[in-house]
C-alpha cells in the first residue's frame, strides 16, 4: 500500500471518517490514497444515472457551485462512475471544492480506466480516492453494490441529481435511509426516462426535493454565507443564455420548437440552456413543453 500511497485506516484511528464509523456496516479498514481529512469536511453525496442528459449535468454544475459558494469545507463524495459521478467530481474541481471518489475495486486502480485523469486531478486538488478492498478481487455487481454503501456512510446527506426507474444511485439512497441520513432529489420532465427515479423518489415522499443549493443547506442544517446578489441585482447569464432570454422580449410563451427556430440552437443545447435560465429564476415552464419570462 505504502509504495502507492494508500493509507490503511482503522476504524480505530482518529483520521477514520467519523460519519461512516456510524453506521451498523462499517468496514474496519478503508484504504485511502489522498488527503483523509477531505472526509472531515461537510460530505455530500451526489449520485446519478451514468447516462446523464445535459439537464443533469448542468442542474449538477449549478448546485456544486451554489454550495461551494457558500460553504468552505465541502466535499462532493461520488463514485467516480460515467454520469452524474463524473461531473459532480468535476464540478468540485471547477468550484474549488474538495471531492472524493469511493471505488469498487482495490487501489491503486481506478475504474473506470478512463476516467485515470480525472482520478488524478481529484489527488492533486486535496481530495481523496477510498476502497475498503484489501486485494485484487473480480469485479462484479456485488463490488458496486457496496461501493455505494461507502458514498452514503460517508457522507452527511445523499442528493440524486437524474435516475431512471432502476440504477445505482437509487440503491445509494436507499443505503443513505437505512442510516436515517437525507435523501433530496432533483426533479425532471415526467416524459424523460432518465428522471423518472428521481421523480418516484419525490412523489413517494421519499426524497426532499431540490432545486437550489440553499434547499440542500436547510434539509442538512448546514450553516453558510449568505448568497451574494450581483451589483445590478441581475442573474448572472452566459452569452447563449442571455441570447436565449431575449427570444422572450414579447412576453409571449414560447415552445421548444418556436425556440429552435429563433434562437438557432439545437435541442440538447437548448435544453441546456433552459434549465439555466430556470434555476436563475428568468423563466418558468408551462404545461405543453412552453416557456414564459418570469
Amino acid at each position: 500500500c505504502r509504495r502507492y500511497g494508500i493509507r490503511a485506516v482503522a476504524s480505530t484511528d482518529p483520521d477514520y471518517p467519523p460519519l461512516l464509523r456510524e453506521i451498523p456496516d462499517y468496514p474496519h479498514v478503508l484504504y485511502i490514497k489522498g488527503a483523509a481529512e477531505a472526509l472531515a469536511n461537510r460530505c455530500l453525496a451526489m449520485v446519478g444515472t451514468r447516462e446523464a442528459t445535459p439537464y443533469g449535468q448542468t442542474v449538477c454544475n449549478r448546485l456544486v457551485e451554489g454550495l461551494a459558494q457558500r460553504i468552505d469545507d465541502l466535499t462532493v463524495v461520488s463514485g467516480l462512475a460515467f454520469g452524474i459521478d463524473a461531473a459532480a467530481h468535476r464540478a468540485a474541481l471547477a468550484h474549488g471544492a474538495r471531492t472524493v471518489a469511493v471505488l469498487p475495486n482495490y487501489l491503486p486502480d481506478v475504474v473506470p480506466a478512463q476516467h485515470s485523469d480525472l482520478a488524478r486531478d481529484i489527488l492533486d486538488r486535496g481530495g481523496a480516492l477510498v476502497s475498503e478492498l484489501h486485494s485484487a478481487t473480480r469485479l462484479n455487481g456485488t463490488a458496486y453494490l457496496a461501493r455505494n454503501r461507502l458514498i452514503a456512510g460517508l457522507s452527511a446527506g445523499c442528493l440524486v441529481v437524474e435516475s431512471p426507474a432502476s440504477g445505482g444511485s437509487l440503491v445509494t439512497a436507499h443505503h443513505a435511509d437505512g442510516y436515517f441520513r437525507p435523501v433530496m432529489a432533483v426533479p425532471g420532465r415526467t416524459t424523460d426516462r432518465a428522471s423518472s427515479g428521481t421523480n418516484h423518489l419525490i412523489r413517494s415522499h421519499k426524497a426532499q426535493l431540490v432545486l437550489t443549493a440553499q434547499d440542500i443547506l436547510d434539509e442538512l442544517g448546514w450553516e453558510g454565507r449568505a448568497e451574494a446578489a450581483p451589483a445590478d441585482a441581475q442573474p448572472r447569464l452566459t452569452h447563449d443564455e442571455r441570447r436565449l432570454l431575449d427570444c422572450f422580449r414579447h412576453g409571449d410563451p414560447l415552445s421548444e420548437e418556436a425556440l429552435q427556430r429563433l434562437a438557432g440552437f439545437d435541442p440538447g443545447t437548448l435544453a441546456t440552456l433552459l434549465v439555466g435560465l430556470e434555476l436563475a429564476g428568468c423563466v418558468r415552464q408551462l404545461p405543453g413543453n412552453r416557456y414564459i419570462k418570469s
